[in-house]
């Protein structure tokens, strides 16, 4: 089995498409032919459906499809790494990150991290949780942001960094009384029944810590909308079609919105009670020692969380867990 085999069908089963694969790859369509064909052989199987030209993967190509994803994935890091040995002048990161990161801390961590490694490039993927979890464990990602706990023991090694608290998201300004939200915080969760809420669409660690939490008051949420990303959902809240869960850090910026801090508590004017909050992880492979290139990465945001902490600049609701 050869890499370049197992290039020229990743490329087949993407288009599913032998010519347009070939015209991707800049190869001759007979020579991608008989390489696939050469793959099949030695595999004893056929990885495609050939009927009446539609390119269909079969069961044993569907098996494969992921595995050859992540052979090229630890090469080309490889390659990568190797030329990073030269001193960092050249390189690739690829993070991955949940919107609220995206739009509250990672701005500023990637600056300072590429104002000290110029030449290396950045590639940053914005998505739930349980998204980045899946990418990772396949190759495509050198380091993501995650939610803890992780569901389904995947073969992840993390790292807690931060914590950050949830707040109820509620229109200011025309559509206040209309989401019928008191002035008076925090919020119990048992004060979300019967409210409408904007819920993220699946994947979203979010939409899986309200829901649980309503249930776990004893009630299921009510939906006003859902399906929708961050900005999405923070846009649907502004016109008042409902609330919505989010982390703090996302509203700053955001006038049309204000944050109602949400509390386990037998009193909704307890301001001891527990704060629902989630935990944010540094994580990567088990089976892959980062590159150089992520160690820099991982170094210069541990730097940033350590200063902004002491520095008290970290956003509302925000704690770092590194020192």
């Amino acid at each position: 089995m050869q890499l370049q085999q197992l290039t020229y069908f990743v490329a087949v089963a993407e288009v599913r498409h032998f010519t347009q694969a070939a015209e991707l790859l800049r190869v001759a369509q007979p020579s991608l032919s008989k390489q696939i064909r050469a793959l099949e052989a030695e595999l004893n199987v056929s990885l495609f459906s050939r009927a009446r030209g539609n390119i269909t993967l079969t069961p044993a190509g569907e098996a494969l499809l992921p595995l050859a994803k992540r052979i090229l994935a630890d090469v080309e890091t490889a390659r990568l790494e190797v030329q990073e040995l030269a001193g960092l002048r050249r390189g690739r990161v690829r993070l991955g990150a949940t919107p609220s990161l995206c739009a509250g801390l990672l701005g500023d961590v990637l600056r300072r991290f590429h104002d000290a490694y110029p030449g290396i490039q950045l590639m940053v993927e914005e998505g739930g949780s349980r998204d980045l979890v899946r990418e990772l464990t396949r190759g495509s990602l050198d380091l993501a942001l995650v939610i803890l706990p992780l569901h389904g023991d995947p073969p992840l090694e993390t790292v807690p960094i931060l914590r950050e608290y949830l707040v109820v998201a509620s229109p200011e300004g025309p559509h206040t009384r209309a989401a019928n939200m008191p002035r008076r915080s925090p919020l119990r969760i048992e004060d979300l029944r019967d409210r409408p809420l904007v819920m993220f669409r699946s994947g979203y660690d979010l939409r899986e810590a309200t829901i649980n939490a309503c249930r776990a008051a004893g009630f299921e949420p009510t939906f006003a909308v859902e399906g929708g990303e961050m900005d999405a959902v923070l846009r649907f809240v502004e016109a008042g079609l409902g609330i919505a869960v989010v982390p703090s850090m996302v509203l700053a910026g955001r006038p049309g919105l204000r944050g109602t801090p949400l509390v386990f508590a037998d009193k909704a004017d307890d301001q001891r009670g527990s704060g629902l909050l989630r935990t944010i992880a540094l994580a990567h492979r088990k089976d892959v020692e980062p590159t150089h290139a992520a160690r820099a990465f991982r170094d210069v945001l541990e730097s940033f969380l350590i200063e902004a902490g002491l520095a008290g600049s970290l956003p509302a609701g925000v704690e770092t867990l590194v020192h």
